[in-house]
Order: structure tokens, then C-alpha cells, then sequence
């Protein structure tokens, strides 16, 4: 065969192949299922059955808008492919793309079909400082195949994009800056509202739910104006906000952070033009109010679009007819201190120094460790001390959401997830976060330490089953748990979670009260 001849039979088979990938490409998209916003079509992916709609914008590029409240996406024609996740928020801790241009959601459902299915909307943890919607914990697909659900994640403005409040600085303009960030999630859940029809779900059936930070935000949408009416279920996981940053400390923060950029306090106009590498390396920043980090930036009672504390002095009474679940891990603190070996080493001696600056209740050293020796004898000095770090540092936010829930007659259910890791010897046991790919149903997700064991999978049973029934109706009773009752004062009744569930009063008792002796205020405010 010639050379000439080999070569054109080379070059037919080459358009061959090309012909056919082009046709398999055209038709993998005439298979994809499109969506109609009301800005424009997008295309997802469908993955086993459900439809996978990522990197979704719900608002416009916030760079031109910083500090200020972001405005709807400008409409587009054509098909606009929602095949990718979109950036997170500029932050110091992500291994992804991050732009100011963030406001974007992902969507899993079952069908484009008008289902008018329950809604779950998750807001991710990471204080108010990092994170994304597209951590692989968070994926939608189990809990939306499983429950017959639409399950939404969300990107918005975090740190001092979302949190920086300038309003004294920088005057009316930017009155709203210290909450923008909350504001971003007042977009996405109108984007909910006008938009979850097209993608088979009910926008009259909207659960928002969030742990940590995630949680925090979303008590914190509960006092605010702009929020209401667009959600009618919410579930925070470890979520325990009482209290905002009030603003004399948030511009105490805002000099701080300005001074570190080698501004004076009257250039937020200049703040807002730096680059936004800039403003992030700042945010290593030591902290002027609090002695044990950097730079902290968060919800700002800011008398306008936050009018006041979320669950103080009260819990708010123009939100009480939205039902709550609100949960925490029995080991909470063991995700912040246990990666420090010496903390699993402690002896008597040195514990009550070590154990002083962990606590955000101003109670005696000496006198919380002599109490737990009396309660649990059992105890070694380190379990004495993640113990009481839980007790008297995360704990105390959950319990007052509840007790002021319970005592303005708001339906509330209260859960403590006792069920712990098996992995890392269980050095880790029931820590904060544990509880994610748990409700999730991500066992496998990367991420995840609960290993896929039969009391792993127990677990997740309950408690995604659970969530998903609020989702429906409101109420977290389901066949896959005992029969949950709301936590009502004084009985205190809670859901313990385990491989087997119970229905326990007031537990902890002796930790609460012990620790009840002392106001509780959020760190950092």
C-alpha cells in the first residue's frame, strides 16, 4: 500500500471517529436535562437517575458591589451550561477556585416534572469564615433519591466580604455591610422561591437546613426582616448562635483589619477597589478583642437588616410558627482540640490550666474539673477535658435555643448525636461535623469518618430519614426512629441518637447545671 493511500485512509477513519464523537456528544446533549429561571435555561447532567444542575447563578458578580447587598443575575440567552461547581468566596482555607463573582447553587432532584416536592436547602459550616456548597459531603444525590426530594446547596459572601461592617466608617452606603453575607442567602432562598418550581420542587415547602456557621446564619435569618416567609422548616447541626457581633466591636474589627492594609479608618473607599488577595492575607490578622486567633468577621446587629440578637433576649417571636430541629454531637470540641497529642495526655495536675482557656463560661477551673471527678470517677483527665470543653464552650447555644424556643411555645425537637467515629481508634468519637455525611446518607463521601459498618449505617437511617419527614410535613417523626418528642421545659426531653435511639429527659443534667451558673455569650463578641 502507498504511502498516499495510507495516509487518506488514515485521514477517513480519523473523520470517522470524529463524525461519530461529535453525534455521541449531540446526543448526550439532546439527553440533558434543561431547566428554565426565570434569567435563562440551564443545562445539568443526569447521574443515576438524578438530575444534577452545579455552578447555578442566583446573583451577579459581587466585585463591583463590595460590601454592599448583591443584585439579581443579568438575564441570558441560550442554554448556559450548570455542569461545574462555581467559585467559593474569597477565604484563606479552600483547595478550589474561589472569585468574588460567587453567588451560585447546585441543585439535585429527581425530575423536571412538577413533582411539588419538599425543598432542603443546606448552608454550609465554616463559621463565617470559609467554606463552600461543594464540599463532596454535602452532595445532594442520596438524600434526593432516597426521599423523593430537591436538596440545594449555596455559595455566598464569607469573612469580610460577607461581615465587614464599615456602616461607621464609611456612613449610609454601607450601612448593610455587616450582613451582606446573610443577604446573599436572602437571594438564593428568593431564587428558591421564584425558581425550585422548574426543577420539581415546592416553593411553598422550603427546609432549610445548615451546621455550625451554616446553622448560625440561618437563626440569624430567622430575626431578619428580609427572610421571612422563605423558609418554613429549619435544622441547624451544632449551629449555636445566641448572640450577633454588636457593632462597636465589629468596627473595633473593621480598624483593625484597615490599619493591617496600611488604611486609615476614612478610606472604604479604598477598601473596597484593593485586590481581593489583598483583604485576604489580612485576614491572618490577630484579632483586637480576642487573644486566640485571627481576625473575626460575622452577623452584625446592625438595627437594620438585623434589628436584634438571634435567640436574645428572646427567641423571636415573628419566626416562632417555623418549626426547628435543633441538634448537637456529644463530643463537640474533640473536632477543635483533639489534633493536639498533648490533649490525650493530660494528668490531673495540669488540667485545670489547660482547661481554663478553652471554656467560653467564666466558671472556675479547679471547681468544673472537681465536679466531673465527682460525676464520672470513670473519666481520665482527658476525657474530663473534651467533656467539659463541649459542656461549657458549644453546648450551652444549643440548650438556650431550645429553652427560649420552649418558652414562647415555638414547636422545636432537640437532638444529641452520642453515635461516634470508629475510626482513629475512636479517638474522635461523636465530634463536630460528624453528624453531615450522616444526615446526607454520605457514608463513603470523601471526608466522612463514620466508616460504612452496619452501626454507621444504622445511624444514617435515622437521622436522614428523620430530616427528610420534616422536610415533608414539619415534623421529624418517622418509622426509622422512636417517637421524638418537642423539647418542652422543664422536661428537656431529647432525642439521644445512636445505633439504637432513645428518648431521654434532660440529659447531661448535672453538666448543664453546673455549667448554667454562668451567662453564655458567643466567642469573639
Amino acid at each position: 500500500m502507498t504511502t498516499h493511500r495510507r495516509a487518506v485512509l488514515a485521514g477517513a477513519a480519523a473523520s470517522l471517529v470524529t463524525a461519530t464523537g461529535a453525534k455521541a456528544a449531540q446526543g448526550r446533549a439532546a439527553k440533558a436535562p434543561i431547566a428554565t429561571t426565570r434569567h435563562g435555561k440551564v443545562r445539568g447532567a443526569e447521574v443515576e437517575g438524578i438530575k444534577v444542575f452545579k455552578g447555578v447563578r442566583y446573583g451577579a458578580d459581587t466585585a463591583p458591589r463590595r460590601f454592599l447587598p448583591a443584585l439579581p443575575p443579568t438575564p441570558w440567552t441560550g442554554v448556559a451550561d450548570a455542569l461545574a461547581y462555581g467559585p467559593a468566596c474569597p477565604q484563606l482555607k479552600i483547595r478550589e477556585a474561589v472569585s468574588e463573582d460567587c453567588l451560585f447553587l447546585n441543585i439535585w432532584t429527581p425530575g423536571l416534572d412538577g413533582g411539588r416536592r419538599p425543598v432542603m436547602v443546606y448552608v454550609h459550616g465554616g463559621a463565617h469564615a470559609n467554606g463552600s456548597g461543594s464540599d463532596p459531603l454535602y452532595d445532594g444525590a442520596r438524600l434526593a433519591r432516597r426521599g423523593d426530594v430537591v436538596v440545594v446547596t449555596v455559595n455566598h459572601r464569607l469573612n469580610v466580604f460577607g461581615y465587614g461592617y464599615l456602616a461607621e466608617l464609611g456612613g449610609p452606603a454601607l450601612a448593610d455591610s455587616g450582613n451582606v453575607g446573610n443577604l446573599d442567602l436572602v437571594l438564593a432562598l428568593q431564587w428558591v422561591r421564584d425558581n425550585i418550581a422548574a426543577f420539581g420542587g415546592d416553593p411553598g415547602k422550603v427546609m432549610a437546613f445548615g451546621q455550625s456557621g451554616g446553622g448560625a446564619k440561618l437563626v440569624t435569618l430567622m430575626a431578619m426582616p428580609a427572610a421571612r416567609g422563605l423558609m418554613h422548616r429549619v435544622a441547624t447541626m451544632s449551629g449555636q448562635h445566641v448572640t450577633a457581633m454588636g457593632p462597636i466591636h465589629a468596627t473595633v474589627r473593621a480598624r483593625a483589619l484597615m490599619a493591617a492594609l496600611g488604611l486609615r479608618p476614612d478610606q472604604t473607599e479604598a477598601l473596597r477597589t484593593l485586590p481581593a488577595e489583598r483583604l485576604v492575607a489580612a485576614l491572618k490578622t490577630p484579632d483586637p478583642l480576642e487573644p486566640k486567633g485571627s481576625i473575626l468577621f460575622w452577623s452584625v446587629m446592625d438595627g437594620g437588616v438585623l434589628p436584634r440578637h438571634p435567640f436574645y433576649p428572646d427567641a423571636p417571636r415573628e419566626s416562632a410558627h417555623i418549626p426547628m430541629i435543633i441538634g448537637n454531637t456529644h463530643d463537640e470540641t474533640r473536632a477543635f482540640l483533639g489534633g493536639d497529642p498533648r490533649n490525650f495526655a493530660l494528668t490531673w495536675e495540669d488540667l485545670p490550666e489547660r482547661l481554663g482557656p478553652e471554656l467560653v463560661l467564666d466558671v472556675a477551673p479547679r471547681h468544673v474539673v472537681a465536679r466531673y471527678r465527682a460525676l464520672y470517677p470513670q473519666y481520665t483527665p482527658s476525657e474530663v477535658f473534651f467533656a467539659a470543653t463541649t459542656a461549657g464552650r458549644s453546648w450551652p447555644g444549643h440548650l438556650i435555643q431550645a429553652e427560649q424556643r420552649a418558652r414562647i411555645g415555638a414547636p422545636a425537637w432537640m437532638y444529641q448525636l452520642d453515635f461516634g467515629s470508629p475510626l482513629d481508634g475512636g479517638r474522635l468519637r461523636a465530634f463536630h461535623g460528624f453528624d453531615i455525611p450522616l444526615v446526607f446518607d454520605n457514608l463513603g463521601a470523601p471526608g466522612s469518618k463514620t466508616g460504612t459498618g452496619p452501626a454507621a449505617r444504622a445511624v444514617a437511617d435515622q437521622m436522614s430519614e428523620a430530616f427528610l419527614a420534616f422536610a415533608r410535613t414539619g415534623n421529624p417523626n418517622c418509622a426509622a426512629i422512636p417517637a421524638w418528642g418537642k423539647y418542652e421545659l422543664p422536661k428537656r426531653s431529647t432525642l439521644v441518637i445512636d445505633e439504637t435511639s432513645a428518648m431521654v429527659d434532660d440529659p447531661r443534667r448535672e453538666e448543664r447545671e453546673l455549667f448554667s451558673a454562668a451567662p453564655f455569650l458567643k466567642e469573639g463578641t
